[in-house]
Formats: C-alpha cells, sequence, structure tokens
C-alpha cells in the first residue's frame, strides 16, 4: 500500500506503485493539510467579501462577474459540465490512471482548498479499478488540460462514462454498485480538478518510463547488431568517451562493451577499417538521446511533485494568489524534445536495419539463404523507413503554436496536450521499429555461426528462438514483429 503524502514522488516510485498495483492511501500529513487549507478557504468565504477568482466569480474572462454565496455549488456543477467539451479517442486506460495518481499527489500538498472528502473518492476510484473515460482531444494546456480534466471529475458526480471490470460503464450505475453517493462539488473544488496539467504529465510519465525501456533496448539492439555486422569493438573505447564525456555517450559506451564482453565474433579479424555511422556512432547519437531524456525525466519529476491548480491557497500566510501555474509549458517543450530523441534513436535504428540487409559483409541480401525465390527481411526495412518516417512528421514541436483563447483573457497557450498525444504515438511507434531491429539483428547473427557472441547476448538469442524461429523461408512476418514486441517486453 502506498501512503500518499507531500514526500517526493519519483519516477521510480511511479513505476512501483503502477506495476505492483499497490493500493493508495492518504497519510496523516496530508489528511492535516487538507483539513488545515479547507478550513482556512471556508473561514475567508464566510468572512470576506472580496472577490476570489473562481470561488465567488466566474471563470476565464467572465473573472468580474461575482457569484452569489447561493450559486457558488451550481458555480462548480456548470464549470465540470461545460468544460467537459472533450472529443476523439479515449484516452487509454493505463495514461488514465496516472492522471489520478497525479492529480491525488497535486492535491494532497493542501494548497487547493479541497476537502478530505474528495480526495478520498479519488482514491477509491484508483483503488476500485474505475477510470473515468477521458477524451483525448479538447486541451491547449493553458488553463490547465480543462476539458480531459473535466470528463476526469465528471464521475465523481454521479456524470459521464468509466471503465470498471473491463468495459465502459455510466458512472452512476457504478457508484450505485458500489454504493457510493455522487459528489457535490463545492467552492473551489470543481476548479482545482479542473486547473492542472494531470492529462500532459500522466503522458510524460508514461513516456519516460517506456522511454527509459526502449532507450534500453536500444542499446542491447545495438549491440547485437555490432556482432552481426561484424563491427569493430574500437569505436566503443573508453580512451574516446575520456576526451568527449558526454554522459550518455559514456554510459551507452560502457553498456555495449558489457554486453559484448566474451564475444568471439567481437575478437575475429575485421576485413573493413571502419564502420558505418549508424554502427561507429552509436554511443554519440544513442547518448545525446540519453542526455535529452534524462533532462526531461528531471522535468517530469518536478511536475509531478507541484501543485498546478489555481487559485492557491496559502494558510500559513493567510494568502490566496492567482497565478499561472496550470500552464503547461514545462511540460509541452519536454515532450517535444522527448519526441525528437525518441525519433532519433528510431531513425538510427532503421539505418542498421537497412546495412544489416544490404548484403554486405558476407551476409546474404535480405538475410536469406535463398535470394530471388525469398524475399527475406525485404519488406521489414520497409516497415521500418516508413515508421521511422512517420515519427519524424510526429517530430514537428507541438509547443511551437499558439491560439488565442477565452475572448483573449489565454493568449498564450502551451499545446502541451498535442505535445503529449503525439509523443506517445511517437513511442509506440519506436517500440515496433526497434522490435523489427532485433529481429533483423537476430536473423543476421545466425549467419555468424559457428562464432557466437557474448553470453548475454546468446542467452537472450536462446530463448528468443523458442518464441520466433529462424526464419528459413519466406512467411508473414507481421506475426513475427508481434511476436517479438510481446518477446522484448519480458526482456
Amino acid at each position: 500500500m502506498h501512503a500518499i503524502s507531500p514526500d517526493h514522488l519519483s519516477l521510480e516510485n511511479i513505476e512501483t506503485i503502477l506495476q505492483d498495483n499497490q493500493p493508495l492511501h492518504l497519510s496523516e500529513d496530508a489528511q492535516r493539510r487538507l483539513q488545515h487549507c479547507r478550513a482556512y478557504l471556508e473561514d475567508k468565504l464566510h468572512h470576506s467579501k472580496d472577490l476570489i477568482y473562481g470561488i465567488n466569480t466566474g471563470f476565464g474572462s467572465l473573472c468580474n462577474i461575482r457569484i452569489s454565496d447561493s450559486d457558488i455549488e451550481q458555480l462548480q456543477h456548470n464549470l465540470v459540465v461545460s468544460h467537459a467539451a472533450g472529443t476523439g479517442d479515449p484516452v487509454p486506460v493505463e495514461i488514465v490512471r496516472i492522471m489520478l495518481l497525479l492529480k491525488i499527489q497535486s492535491l494532497c500538498y493542501g494548497f487547493s482548498g479541497v476537502r478530505p472528502e474528495l480526495v478520498g473518492r479519488l482514491i477509491d476510484f484508483y483503488n476500485a479499478g474505475i477510470y473515468p473515460v477521458v477524451l483525448e482531444q479538447g486541451s491547449l494546456g493553458a488553463s490547465g488540460d480543462l476539458a480531459p480534466l473535466a470528463h476526469l471529475s465528471l464521475p465523481l458526480a454521479g456524470m459521464g462514462m468509466v471503465w470498471y471490470e473491463g468495459r465502459q460503464q455510466r458512472a452512476d450505475v457504478v457508484l450505485q454498485l458500489r454504493g457510493w453517493t455522487p459528489l457535490v462539488f463545492k467552492a473551489k473544488e470543481a476548479l482545482a480538478m479542473l486547473n492542472g496539467t494531470q492529462f500532459s504529465t500522466a503522458y510524460a510519465v508514461w513516456c519516460s518510463l517506456e522511454g527509459r525501456r526502449l532507450a534500453n533496448l536500444a542499446d542491447l539492439n545495438a549491440a547485437i547488431g555490432y556482432d552481426a555486422f561484424n563491427c569493430r569493438l574500437s569505436p566503443l573505447d573508453p580512451h574516446i568517451h575520456r576526451i568527449r564525456p558526454h554522459a550518455g555517450q559514456v554510459a551507452v559506451a560502457a553498456a555495449l562493451r558489457q554486453l559484448l564482453d566474451g564475444s568471439a565474433i567481437a575478437q575475429s579479424e575485421k576485413t573493413s577499417v571502419q564502420d558505418p555511422y549508424a554502427f561507429r556512432c552509436v554511443p554519440q547519437v544513442h547518448g545525446a538521446c540519453r542526455d535529452a531524456l534524462d533532462h526531461v525525466f528531471q522535468m517530469v519529476v518536478t511536475e509531478t511533485n507541484s501543485v498546478t491548480d489555481n487559485p492557491n491557497v496559502f494558510p500559513d500566510d493567510d494568502l490566496i494568489l492567482s497565478g499561472g501555474n496550470f500552464h503547461a509549458e514545462p511540460m509541452a517543450l519536454p515532450l517535444d524534445y522527448m519526441g525528437l530523441a525518441l525519433s532519433e534513436l528510431g531513425s538510427i535504428s532503421e539505418r542498421r536495419i537497412y546495412q544489416l540487409i544490404s548484403g554486405q559483409r558476407e551476409l546474404p541480401a535480405f538475410l536469406t539463404r535463398n535470394p530471388g525465390l525469398h524475399s527475406g527481411m525485404m519488406i521489414a526495412q520497409y516497415t521500418a523507413a516508413s515508421i521511422a518516417s512517420q515519427n519524424k512528421t510526429l517530430c514537428m514541436p507541438a509547443s511551437a503554436d499558439s491560439i488565442v483563447s477565452c475572448n483573449g483573457q489565454e493568449d498564450h497557450v502551451s499545446m502541451a496536450a498535442n505535445a503529449a498525444t503525439k509523443a506517445r504515438r511517437i513511442v509506440l511507434n519506436l517500440e515496433r521499429l526497434l522490435a523489427i531491429e532485433f529481429m533483423v539483428a537476430m536473423q543476421a547473427l545466425d549467419f555468424r555461426r559457428p562464432l557466437r557472441s557474448s553470453e548475454t547476448i546468446e542467452a537472450i538469442a536462446t530463448r528468443y528462438r523458442e518464441v520466433v524461429p529462424v526464419l528459413e523461408e519466406d512467411r508473414v512476418l507481421s506475426t513475427d514483429i508481434e511476436k517479438t514486441i510481446a518477446f522484448l517486453r519480458e526482456v
């Protein structure tokens, strides 16, 4: 069980919580903070006649219109239903799950003014596997991820749809099944739910976790490719990287040296003086991508541990401040940067595939023993090229765009949500592309027999051949690709 608290939440923490299906509960510190902040806000509403944005005023460009005390709950209700204007495909359940976790974490710091009951209901949803149906399109990443978070909020009040027991169901029906009364949003609560970057940040967390795994897979592929293409080990020599000591470059060279340690193929005679850049420059290219990803991970972790709604309530300082913590620029730029780094890992991967099937280095054309009658891995490279090209297209930065909204009140927006959804597409594309490279490299490695690679690589090859046999004659490669993807998720 994981205690939701103001303590630092790392990517490793999140990964453990998700993988181990840990139930959540509020720590005593979080409960105290929530109660303290809520009591302060209610006292302020009772005794002050000041305009407080979104609490006793309208929203956006309607911020100067006072709302009567008797209409405050209706105001919060109207906010949720009016902002649930999303469209498009449903957000994947694994992303919605992270959205819930991040929203709970952000509220628990006690600067949002919500009741502990609201956070408790979010935790109930998470623990029961009730995930709101959120639609992919609708956020500008400006005043928070408004539309997606509105859809996240609807089921709390018995509206909208949820994923439950493997299918979409009406939220009111599921609440009744659980014996839960729909929540009525009190002052500030709907605003706290809708303001925030939990949509774009949830995608960023998912992409970070997957991106780290795929970066490791790219290094494994490159190591297999070194032996499959009979490359020299000199580009991995520590002397080279000591005089250009970028952290990622040094780490990748060391990883490949370790993966290839003890390889008879690596120690065999080489006929070429130098190898193509797709092999020779793996430490430099993979390393730069890793450095970019590490920078992104730092920003994602900071955002995960931040309060991103508005206004912010500071009970100990007797302050309610309206600011811009909901603006998602701190996620928009990193998500675009992440997409570029992951696309580059795919771009150089596709080039290694091309070299391996090109009939060089005593490898047969398209890695088939009877080229002509059989096409071998020919079209696998086509597929890889198609994916790599699409990823390059997806690298157009969403954060470079801005469209004015809300009668000019929101005159610069981040487009982080668009950066987020396309980053996920790049991740999924990269996974398939790297699976194709792994499949091709393993086929090429078999043509180096009887020489063997390292114990590490040979052990992986043995397990892989139990799932996908050597390609002796043409067969449907899409099946092999899907099996390879599944295999690599367990490596």
